[in-house]
């Protein structure tokens, strides 16, 4: 267990160096921003070409990981929104981003530094798959299903307005050129390539560092209930219903089966609280990320744990 709290205990620090340095002013928030939008814009996607462009040829375990993790996210997506919308009494369009706050995971700013410390180059892979699954599947379909709850819009005009993003995202971009470059053999010039590891080395921490400062400020005011369900439910619910997937399912490699866990096992994405601001549920959702973002100390350290048995 100390092992694992090991791996997991950078990642928090850099955390902690964000806020603390929000916290005494030598940065602002405002500032933040520009940094996150340069992870998103360009370090990410570096590091997902830098992986899969080097990462073997796809020959079918790929497949099955989308599968259990398409399978994982899409169950409890279901099973949140439903507990929220009856059991919780929420608007659909809240029920919905309840969903989605339980099954879309951090992948990139805090899942990749922390698998990539355990699993080393199986990392990159998984996270090039997860981010398919979320950018691709997931995401789209929480917005959608909200969008659809608070205007009462048609489901074509919801889902053609959120494939609409897709051909423009940087990281959708960077994943096909990285899978193309792999199918074809094709490696980048010694010039290019370098280029991309320095932006792809700028990743994790410049995305741990405002991720620590984006949550100066953030209150759990009210709706606990609501609150500590979703971030509980992301910690533990994703990550255990991708497992029943991958049970369900021929048997990976277990270094990509560890890694679809683990990753389903991270806090929701840090864009949480900006998806939520359409329909004003933007400090609620920024309750959630922090009270999932400080439990996942543990819980990712005891899924870990349970991975190696």
């Amino acid at each position: 267990m100390l092992a694992t709290l090991a791996l997991t205990g950078p990642v928090y620090l850099l955390i902690a160096a964000g806020y603390v340095a929000v916290r005494a002013g030598v940065f602002t928030q405002i500032e933040l921003r520009v940094l996150g939008r340069f992870v998103i814009q360009l370090a990410l996607p570096a590091l997902l070409f830098k992986s899969l462009s080097q990462s073997p040829r796809p020959d079918g375990p790929e497949g099955l990981y989308l599968l259990a993790y398409a399978g994982g996210s899409l169950a409890s997506l279901a099973l949140v929104s439903t507990w929220a919308r009856r059991w919780r009494g929420q608007s659909p369009a809240a029920a919905a981003l309840s969903g989605l706050g339980a099954a879309a995971s951090n992948s990139g700013l805090i899942g990749y530094p922390i698998v990539a410390q355990w699993l080393g180059p199986t990392a990159g892979v998984g996270l090039a798959l997860c981010m398919l699954v979320e950018n691709l599947l997931v995401i789209p379909l929480g917005l959608a299903l909200a969008d659809r709850g608070a205007e009462k819009l048609p489901w074509h005009r919801v889902l053609m307005q959120a494939a609409a993003g897709w051909a423009r995202h940087p990281m959708i971009i960077a994943i096909v050129l990285g899978f193309g470059s792999a199918m074809a053999g094709w490696a980048p010039p010694d010039w290019l390539a370098r280029a991309v590891n320095i932006l792809a080395a700028a990743a994790s921490p410049v995305a741990l560092f405002v991720i620590g400062g984006s949550l100066l400020g953030v209150r759990l005011q009210g709706q606990r209930q609501d609150i500590a369900g979703v971030a509980l439910a992301k910690l533990l619910l994703h990550p255990a219903c991708v497992l029943l997937a991958l049970w369900l399912l021929p048997p990976l490699p277990a270094p990509l089966r560890s890694a679809a866990v683990l990753f389903a096992a991270m806090p929701m994405l840090s864009i949480y609280p900006l998806v939520a601001m359409k329909q004003g549920l933007e400090g609620r959702s920024a309750a959630m990320l922090l009270c999932a973002t400080v439990a996942a100390f543990v819980t990712i350290s005891g899924w870990m744990w349970a991975l190696q048995g």
